[in-house]
């Protein structure tokens, strides 16, 4: 056989799996294997709770719940939208007030040294210990539930802020001294970038403990009436033994969550996925 005819019988290079479906369905798995998984889980138990027998009024079952979500939905809608403003607003306070302190701190040692102590003992003081005196001193009750929201939110943007502002490549800080850049060219040009994944980290975990905090303040704040969010609900539901209707509020706000980790992710996802190995797809 010549060398040729070798070469013709060859076996063809296989061809190259398509990068875009491959994404379509890791997209595809990421969505449905999670649904899947709930909704086992939903059927479980449903089938618990017609096999065992409970009464609705210790555990009440799926259909018992999405009842009361429908019926219920102009008592607890509004209250949904309560919390969702208190954790939003404080967030957004908590970003500018944590990037704007992180900034005021890394520009001098002694800075840092004098005030960020404050910072840590505000953080790690409960704010259930400190609403009390909270609800004395802010002008009405919405105020001292931001204030809370914000106080627990602060900190972790803050941190993570100080961390990513400090953690930037001392060879680049020494190219823009050598370059001639002021302090403030060199904090906008090169410190502030660098640090986006730090902050981006700190906002999803912002996000998290504002709807937290806005929970727990009106725990301890106590509020009623119209005003209320879905913390009272829950308590209300609680006092009155409308446990499905406790059940749908927790699912507001356990879906109120999702959707700020979601959101505070695509945010993360749009600033770094072109440029930071945390978003970067390996090849290998």
């Amino acid at each position: 056989m010549s060398v040729d005819s070798i070469e013709a019988t060859e076996v063809a290079p296989l061809p190259l799996p398509n990068p875009v479906n491959a994404n379509r369905r890791d997209l595809a798995l990421r969505i449905v294997v999670p649904f899947l998984v709930i909704g086992v889980l939903i059927v479980i138990w449903e089938l618990y709770v017609v096999l065992s027998g409970v009464p609705p009024y210790i555990l009440p079952g799926p259909g018992a719940v999405a009842a009361a979500f429908i019926n219920d939905w102009g008592t607890l809608a509004p209250a949904l939208w309560v919390t969702t403003q208190i954790t939003f607003i404080s967030l957004i306070l908590a970003l500018i007030g944590g990037v704007g302190f992180a900034i005021f701190l890394v520009q001098s040692r002694w800075i840092e040294i004098a005030f960020y102590p404050l910072a840590v003992i505000l953080q790690v003081t409960p704010i259930v210990a400190i609403s009390p005196l909270i609800l004395i001193y802010a002008p009405s009750t919405q105020v001292a539930l931001l204030i809370c929201a914000f106080l627990v939110a602060f900190f972790p943007i803050l941190s993570n802020m100080v961390q990513g502002l400090k953690s930037v490549d001392h060879n680049l800080i020494n190219l823009f001294e050598l370059y001639g850049a002021s302090r403030w060219q060199t904090l906008i040009y090169l410190k502030i970038p660098a640090a986006q994944p730090y902050f981006m980290t700190g906002l999803r975990i912002g996000g998290g403990l504002a709807l937290i905090a806005a929970v727990v303040a009106e725990f301890a704040a106590g509020s009623a009436g119209a005003g209320s969010g879905l913390a009272f609900r829950l308590l209300e539901s609680q006092y009155r033994m409308n446990i499905p209707r406790l059940f749908a509020a927790l699912f507001m706000l356990s879906m109120l969550g999702v959707a700020i980790f979601a959101i505070t992710s695509f945010i993360s996802w749009l600033s770094l996925h072109r440029w930071h190995e945390s978003s970067l797809k390996r090849e290998n």
